[in-house]
């Protein structure tokens, strides 16, 4: 009877720690989603947050695209440091941020192509994190090496802000939607063990909101790595 109860109580910390981990998620694409469709649609909202009277791109742009570069690593450096309250107002204003710097694709593709790839970036997604939480299989390995993938990701499209290479970008897009539906499987997989560790209830809900914020950053790049392949520049 012990041992039922046990794996009672860990198949149900398990179920809470993922409804928090997708009320997370879900709560930053809502967010980003609201805030990137209200700027983005409105030409003239958008040039006076982003864009300089004589029409260049102002300095709130650069502050916007990287502000949540820097927050994202605050809310991984302050886990253990910062109150729940603290990491949850970072995490809003993550996603915050993101909302207005995803404003632009609104711009530069049709709505038909946000939507509909929306939904395709949707099921890519919801496929990896079924099989990463149902396979057997450990993605140890296969998470480390995505990720340094990621890495030359990163480098080359740094490189490629300065070459404009139609040709480079293509091949990002491409390895990008490999990368990012591997690592929702090794993330998800990473998740489940997290949810059967044992730890308190503080603990838990501090790596939900961290499962959270991976899981959104990983949906919004895949996303935007599939709509550069099937949108249609405006």
């Amino acid at each position: 009877m012990s041992e039922y109860n046990n794996n009672y109580y860990t198949a149900d910390a398990t179920r809470v720690f993922f409804r928090n981990v997708y009320t997370y998620m879900f709560g930053a694409l809502g967010i980003s989603g609201i805030l990137a469709y209200l700027v983005g649609t409105n030409l003239q909202y958008f040039a006076n947050l982003f864009l300089t009277a004589d029409g260049q791109i102002s300095m709130t742009f650069y502050v916007v695209v990287f502000s949540p570069i820097l927050i994202s690593l605050a809310i991984q450096w302050g886990v253990e440091r910062f109150s729940m309250g603290i990491l949850t107002l970072l995490f809003v204003a993550y996603s915050a941020l993101m909302g207005l710097s995803l404003s632009t694709i609104f711009i530069a593709f049709p709505m038909g192509d946000i939507i509909r790839t929306f939904f395709v970036s949707a099921g890519a997604f919801g496929g990896m994190a079924l099989l990463g939480y149902t396979t057997k299989i450990d993605l140890t390995k296969f998470g480390s090496l995505l990720y340094m993938v990621l890495i030359g990701m990163i480098i080359a499209s740094l490189v490629n802000m300065f070459t404009k290479s139609g040709e480079l970008d293509f091949i990002i897009s491409c390895i990008g939607v490999f990368v990012f539906t591997g690592l929702t499987a090794y993330q998800m997989q990473q998740l489940k063990q997290v949810s059967q560790s044992g730890l308190n209830s503080e603990q838990m809900q501090k790596m939900s909101l961290i499962g959270g914020l991976q899981l959104y950053i990983l949906f919004v790049n895949l996303f935007l790595s599939l709509l550069r392949l099937l949108g249609g520049r405006d």
